[in-house]
């Protein structure tokens, strides 16, 4: 539970006004004194997180965001944090107040909420002092809320937080299971990963997609070969026809695809975690900007982590490179890193994004619809170095339905 990485938890996130109870109730249902509770409105100023095992979900994220009715301008700075977590929640729990009337900002996140179709439990806390808390329900329920999604509860006394956390897990239902590349394999299948030395990975270790897909190979009953980019031919030739697929990162692209016959599948693992997130189709899709630019244009570079840039970095260095070489166009780069994702894309052209292995896959999808509604065009690192290379097509020959995207 403690090694899984936080992208790959379920984020349960609280919601409501100032002292509705988030943080009490919050701290009911993980058992801990973990967020600072006062009569003082506005005591969570920033959201705070807890990872921490939630049967029979497995490990999950716990989120307590900062109150919705914060006042001020660094108030709304607050609540567009608080807000801001909806775009990586599993499940929303709302908080209500059962003393008080419902506020009309409430009415709004349960709009937002439903149409970003996210899974949602409202708690009614304070039923230890409402007078009148079945009117709230009732309200509830007139505006469309389903009434198993409602749970009354005391975070004062503890009653209804069992019943809360029932609720809170039928909300997320089945997980379903999302598979990397597995279900391509057949059990005995050699995969060849190429894993040049990355500068950016802390000696000893790799890094998270390349840890991932070993992990769903090994699921698979796969047999892993890994090399670095020097070594493919000469693999190969001990492994002859063995060779099911060759997954490598995109950095060396151009060259393990020189190396590796055109019978042989071969992608990457950046590509396969735009598969694994649900938006590599868009991401296929937009590539395709890149060529229809006429240079000067503003392009973003994001990130879902944030490390320290150093000489030859993949984002800030090669990509831009390699799309002067392909177009033999220039153009204003910027860049983003961890949740400095921008909400305005107006001012680019074109979204180039790591694969996510960091951000959940809510983030990622809120990420892609944001470009989609801002009408800016967005792609995926493995699908840019693709593309600029020439080999598209052959690195998405293993997803028959996203090449016939390319063939129309």
């Amino acid at each position: 539970m403690n090694t899984t990485p936080s992208s790959e938890r379920i984020h349960i996130a609280f919601f409501g006004n100032r002292n509705a109870g988030k943080s009490s109730i919050m701290n009911r249902v993980i058992g801990q004194d973990l967020s600072i509770v006062s009569e003082e409105k506005g005591t969570t100023t920033d959201p705070v997180r807890k990872s921490m095992e939630l049967l029979p979900l497995g490990p999950v994220v716990m989120v307590d965001t900062p109150g919705l009715d914060d006042e001020g301008e660094l108030g709304e700075k607050r609540v567009g944090k608080a807000r801001r977590e909806l775009t990586r929640s599993d499940v929303a729990v709302i908080v209500l107040d059962g003393t008080e009337k419902i506020s009309e900002n409430i009415f709004s996140l349960f709009d937002t909420i439903r149409k970003r179709n996210i899974p949602f439990v409202v708690c009614i806390n304070k039923m230890d002092i409402a007078d009148d808390i079945q009117s709230i329900s009732s309200q509830l329920i007139e505006y469309g809320i389903p009434i198993n999604a409602i749970v009354m509860a005391s975070a004062a006394d503890s009653r209804g937080i069992e019943d809360l956390k029932k609720a809170i897990i039928r909300a997320v239902g089945t997980v379903e299971e999302r598979p990397i590349i597995r279900d391509m394999l057949i059990p005995g299948d050699y995969v060849i990963l190429v894993i040049p030395i990355d500068k950016a990975a802390p000696k000893g270790r790799l890094i998270l997609p390349q840890q991932q897909t070993m992990r769903d190979i090994l699921d698979g009953k796969g047999k892993i070969v890994v090399i670095n980019e020097n070594e493919v031919a000469s693999t190969l030739a001990e492994l002859g026809v063995r060779t099911r697929m060759i997954i490598t990162d995109s950095q060396v692209f151009g060259t393990v695809a020189r190396q590796v016959p055109e019978n042989i599948p071969l992608t990457s693992f950046s590509i396969l975690m735009a598969r694994y997130k649900g938006n590599l189709e868009n991401a296929v899709k937009g590539v395709a900007k890149l060529d229809k630019l006429k240079g000067g244009e503003r392009i973003l570079i994001a990130e879902g982590c944030t490390h320290h840039r150093q000489c030859g970095d993949i984002g800030s260095v090669k990509i831009p490179k390699w799309i002067r070489e392909h177009t033999g166009k220039d153009f204003i780069y910027e860049f983003s890193s961890g949740t400095g994702f921008p909400e305005d894309l107006s001012p680019y052209s074109l979204v180039i994004h790591c694969g996510g292995c960091m951000l959940t896959e809510k983030e990622m999808k809120y990420r892609y619809a944001l470009s989609e509604e801002e009408g800016t065009a967005i792609t995926n690192y493995g699908i840019l170095i693709a593309h600029v290379h020439g080999i598209l097509r052959r690195s998405l020959s293993l997803f028959p339905e996203i090449l016939a995207y390319l063939q129309r």
